[in-house]
């Protein structure tokens, strides 16, 4: 993925964050991150996450209560977690909630419930076939992206798995990369 970036004119970095953590030590760490990104005198920050880790760049992106130094411009989901009110791809949400999560924290986790008009643009993707994640979860949070108003770009390709990543060789959700460098140049 970064060198990828790094062939489209982008400076990026992987940020490994905590797994099998409750929340919110991963959002805490993303955050306290990008704080050191914004001191070494990064002017914008993006977030590309994939996955579970979609979710956690978009909860970095939506999550109420950021200070300036902790602002997300843009970011870029590829089959992400978006809601933790749904039934579907339930042990994500136990690791990262517990197996009791009230439904006030399962909202206040869900991407979609958090968009707001001040929210930044998202590019997100997914797979119609993904049988971990279901592409319904791409379908809330863009429609809540529309209800917001919110600048955004959402892609479901007919074919592919789970954790395609580049997706290079996976047939037409690999063009995922040729749509998002043109959007990610038109957030710079």
């Amino acid at each position: 993925m970064v060198d990828w970036l790094g062939d489209i004119g982008v400076r990026a970095s992987v940020f490994r964050y905590p797994l099998r953590a409750r929340h919110p030590e991963p959002l805490n760490a993303l955050r306290a991150e990008i704080r050191r990104r914004r001191a070494a005198g990064a002017q914008r920050i993006g977030l590309i996450g994939f996955s579970a880790g979609g979710h956690l760049a978009g909860l970095a992106a939506l999550a109420p209560g950021a200070p300036p130094d902790e602002a997300v411009d843009f970011a870029v989901l590829g089959y992400a977690i978006t809601s933790m009110e749904t039934e579907t791809y339930r042990p994500a949400r136990v690791i990262l909630l517990g197996e009791d999560a009230d439904p006030e924290l399962r909202r206040s986790t869900s991407l979609d419930s958090l968009v707001t008009p001040q929210s930044p643009p998202f590019f997100v993707w997914h797979t119609a076939e993904d049988p971990y994640v279901p592409a319904e979860h791409t379908y809330r949070l863009a429609a809540a992206l529309a209800a917001g108003q919110v600048p955004h770009a959402v892609h479901v390709f007919a074919h592919g798995p789970h954790s395609l990543g580049l997706a290079r060789n996976a047939g037409e959700a690999a063009i995922w990369t040729t749509l998002a460098k043109a959007w990610i140049h038109e957030q710079a």
